[in-house]
């Protein structure tokens, strides 16, 4: 499939998707918990790569996929924002936007005036989308500290204190 094909294929998901209800907690759709985390590189705003193996397998990692237009990843923040102050030191927070309607210069503005609580990476080859088989935009996925996928969730009800909670052992 061409690139500008996977890009109508991953575009339809997510859009059917971002329009359903809240989903909660796990999900089935997606990269399957247990699962060894991909290890690719992400070019970040500025167009510099970021190899995501600088931490997946030395330290806890969470991945958000989002757009600056899902309204699901707007409602998750006041949650990454607490996942960050209970855990920063303790765990990567990587915001990985699907590029999907969404022009870099949207993302920069959106980044600047929002400041979101993760190291943002524009994957606009879909690279990150593909291996991790995201279903929808605020697809979140955690990773532990072995480098194994330990929780993935879509939508604003999930727990994500909690759930990262878990994943570093209860501290």
């Amino acid at each position: 499939m061409t690139q500008f094909g996977n890009r109508v294929l991953l575009a339809a998901s997510l859009g059917l998707f971002a329009l359903a209800p809240s989903a909660s907690a796990q999900f089935d759709a997606g990269i399957k918990v247990g699962s060894e985390a991909p290890v690719l590189t992400i070019n970040d705003l500025a167009g510099v790569p970021v190899d995501l193996g600088a931490w997946i397998g030395k330290k806890p990692v969470l991945l958000e996929f989002w757009a600056t237009w899902c309204s699901l990843c707007r409602a998750l923040m006041p949650q990454l924002e607490a996942v960050k102050k209970a855990y920063g030191g303790q765990i990567e927070l990587v915001g990985i936007n699907v590029t999907v309607n969404d022009p870099k210069n949207r993302v920069k503005k959106y980044v600047e005036e929002h400041r979101p609580p993760f190291r943002t990476l524009f994957d606009e080859k879909g690279l990150g989308a593909r291996a991790y088989d995201v279903p929808a935009t605020s697809f979140i996925v955690i990773v532990d500290r072995s480098g194994k996928v330990a929780y993935t969730g879509s939508g604003d009800q999930q727990d994500l204190v909690g759930a990262v909670k878990k994943v570093i052992g209860g501290s």
